[in-house]
């Protein structure tokens, strides 16, 4: 018996180190069924026998790149922030953690597809593996990740919908708080979003259809891949980081570009809470319902350890409680769908034409974009959001329902025909630029009066005004002209602004037009197009700046013209300073977020802000200690692909793939970036070889 139980102990203490021997031996086993073959700018094509094998393999492949970026997207999707940056990141992980509960998304894992665990288990293994053989790189806090983790973080966009919630207002309504202790996520004047240009075979001189894809995101949110699979996977472009599927990009059939939408996929209610004894109720119709009570736990580090705190969080059957206004609760309802979410995501990257296309769509979403679409077919098409509930058209979806009225509940989505859907429009082309899908293909567009007003809220804006104009009547489009398109550099913003300018300066007393005099006569001569040697960009965009905060008040637009020339003196020592001078990229290390340096090697960029109308996207300002704008988004991959019997593409990204200061391919694109160069696509196997800089197995020498 003694001899029994000591053979148990034995047993029992072999078994972990065994568990963990297979589990290496099974990583070892995939990864020589994976070839990753780095090409002369770093992309990595890797290839596989399934699909599975591709996803471990550029798992494998982002975390050499950037595992920093990877492993933060973690801790950020799961709510476990705080445990990183402090007890400031609180209410960030709060927000997180009211939709992400490790017990559910496990068992959500367990009861999907097989086809889908299988990647979320290669998912897993690839990061895994990539940290078992690189030891010294040392994580900020996931030393092991788990396959369920890949739904926490689904979808791919910059900015989910879950953003939409105030982390001040919910601190304050869960904690009280002082809003200043709380983080939030840091808000500047620029525009956020991308531009999606489709341009079917009659207006293009091979006959062939184009699709611009230009996401502005903050730059090194996405790296660039090519996954390639014997089960039918070939897909190319932008991948965000710690995500195992192409986000914006195309395959040998069709091609995707998601821009930022305002389709309205998220209500707000107004919620009367009673309290009985000890319970908390709220007015639904003619009855008291229960509020449900939900305990979360949540971990921050300190300077003496890691110390928690539990916060009660109430929800209501439309979503949880989020702050108080009026005396009133307010809670929101947003879609929660990790995979069939996930689902969508891959799936898409996989379609051959538009009705395998339109069948992922079908899946309804991808709740905070619009589609643009092309493929080999010849076919373009838009989609406007796609997820949006079917609404009473009586109440005012774009403001705060009464949670009391039964008539503001919904339980069904629009189909996406009902939506705002376009498809081979006559005009040959489609553009959204985060703007209304009513000028999508200017005369043939969609009219607004056929939609629900809660379908389409989106306005115009300056790009999207820049779009229709530089698409409409051309034809012969090629790849080299539609990258030249998507470039073009006027700045819409200023027409009408500048002889309104040049009208208050006419009126102005001979003093002040002295004054003026010689910077007026810079912008009345400018042709509105921006370049790195043009001193009324310069002076223009730091007027338009400057009237922007008098909140483009006419009667302060000499004004405003004066403190621009007089930051221009301060600053540069002239108000004539070139704009190359001023608008720069910089990138001297791999850090989330970086630090600027005028001292400090950076490039001369032409290409200026969206809000001025830029369709390249260069969003840049100054940073403490600087004189010099710096930028941290816009432009970040870009690609424009030709569809055909064989696909041709360009790309660029900004600056470079890898996060390392020593590798050759940390900043390697940035001359071509700042001047709007790109590189050719290399597709084709026998171009990867061709230019390949390495070939390698994951886990093997570099």
């Amino acid at each position: 018996m003694k001899k029994l139980l000591f053979l148990l102990l034995i047993v029992a203490a072999c078994t972990p180190q065994n568990d963990q021997q297979k589990e290496i031996k099974g990583w070892e086993k995939q990864a020589q069924k994976v070839t990753i073959i780095r090409d002369n700018f770093g992309v990595p094509h890797i290839y596989g026998k399934t699909d599975a094998d591709v996803v471990f393999g550029l798992m494998y492949a982002q975390c050499e790149d950037d595992f920093n970026r990877v492993e933060v997207n973690y801790i950020n999707s799961m709510g476990r922030m705080a445990e990183v940056q402090g007890e400031s990141s609180l209410f960030i992980d709060l927000r997180m953690q009211m939709y992400i509960d490790p017990v559910e998304v496990k068992k959500e894992y367990e009861q999907s597809p097989e086809w889908l665990k299988r990647l979320m288990d290669a998912y897993a293994d690839g990061i895994n593996y990539f940290l078992y053989t690189h030891p010294e790189v040392k994580p900020k806090l996931l030393t092991r990740f788990e396959p369920w983790m890949a739904l926490t973080f689904s979808e791919g966009s910059i900015g989910g919908d879950i953003e939409r919630i105030n982390t001040r207002q919910l601190g304050n309504f869960y904690s009280n708080q002082p809003q200043s202790d709380i983080i939030e996520s840091q808000e500047d004047e620029e525009p956020r979003g991308s531009n999606g240009f489709a341009i079917a075979p009659e207006l293009t001189s091979s006959g062939n259809a184009l699709l611009l894809i230009n996401p502005h995101t903050s730059f090194f949110f996405r790296g660039e891949v090519h996954m390639i699979s014997e089960e039918g996977l070939n897909a190319y472009g932008a991948v965000t980081w710690g995500q195992f599927f192409v986000y914006q990009g195309f395959n040998n059939k069709c091609g995707w570009m998601h821009t930022s939408s305002r389709a309205d996929a998220i209500d707000y209610y107004a919620e009367t809470v009673v309290r009985k004894g000890d319970k908390l109720f709220y007015e639904y119709g003619d009855e008291l319902k229960p509020l449900k009570e939900k305990t979360i736990k949540l971990a921050y580090k300190t300077d003496k350890g890691t110390e928690s705190k539990e916060f009660t969080i109430y929800y209501t059957h439309n979503g949880p409680v989020i702050r108080e206004q009026d005396g009133k609760w307010i809670s929101i309802r947003l879609m929660v769908e990790h995979e069939k979410a996930l689902t969508q995501s891959y799936m898409r990257t996989k379609a051959q034409g538009h009705e395998d296309f339109k069948k992922t769509m079908d899946l309804k979403t991808n709740s905070s974009n619009n589609t643009v679409y092309a493929d080999a077919d010849g076919n373009i098409s838009y989609y406007h959001g796609n997820y949006i509930p079917v609404r009473d058209e009586k109440y005012n979806w774009n403001g705060i329902l009464d949670g009391s009225d039964p008539g503001t509940d919904y339980n069904k989505l629009h189909e996406v025909e009902e939506m705002v859907f376009i498809f081979n429009p006559a005009n040959g082309w489609i553009q959204n630029c985060n703007s209304t899908p009513f000028t999508a293909c200017g005369e043939y567009s969609p009219k607004i009066e056929d939609y629900p007003a809660y379908m389409a809220p989106d306005k115009e804006n300056a790009r999207g005004l820049h779009a229709v104009r530089v698409l409409n009547g051309q034809k012969d489009f090629t790849i080299d002209k539609l990258i030249e398109t998507a470039y073009d550099s006027y700045l819409i913003y200023f027409e009408p602004l500048i002889p309104k300018l040049i009208e208050k300066y006419n009126k102005t007393s001979d003093k002040e037009k002295k004054e003026f005099s010689e910077a007026i006569e810079e912008l009345k001569n400018w042709d509105l197009r921006y370049s790195i040697t043009s001193v009324p960009t310069s002076l223009a965009i730091y007027w338009g700046s400057e009237l922007m905060r008098n909140q483009n008040n006419e009667g302060l637009m000499l004004l405003s013209l004066k403190r621009a020339m007089l930051k221009l003196e301060n600053d540069f020592g002239t108000w004539k300073t070139p704009w190359g001078e001023i608008n720069r990229f910089q990138r001297i290390n791999g850090d989330i977020v970086q630090k600027f340096d005028d001292s400090k090697p950076s490039l001369p960029v032409n290409f200026a802000s969206s809000r001025w109308g830029s369709l390249a996207s260069f969003g840049a300002r100054s940073y403490p200690g600087t004189k010099k704008m710096y930028g941290t988004s816009g432009n970040s991959f870009v690609a424009v692909v030709e569809f055909g019997e064989k696909v041709k593409a360009k790309s660029i990204l900004a600056g470079g793939l890898n996060s390392d200061p020593k590798s050759p391919h940390f900043n390697d694109q940035a001359l071509m970036y700042s001047k709007g160069e790109f590189k050719d696509v290399l597709y084709y196997r026998e171009d990867v070889e061709a230019n390949a800089s390495n070939t390698y197995h994951p886990g093997g020498e570099k």
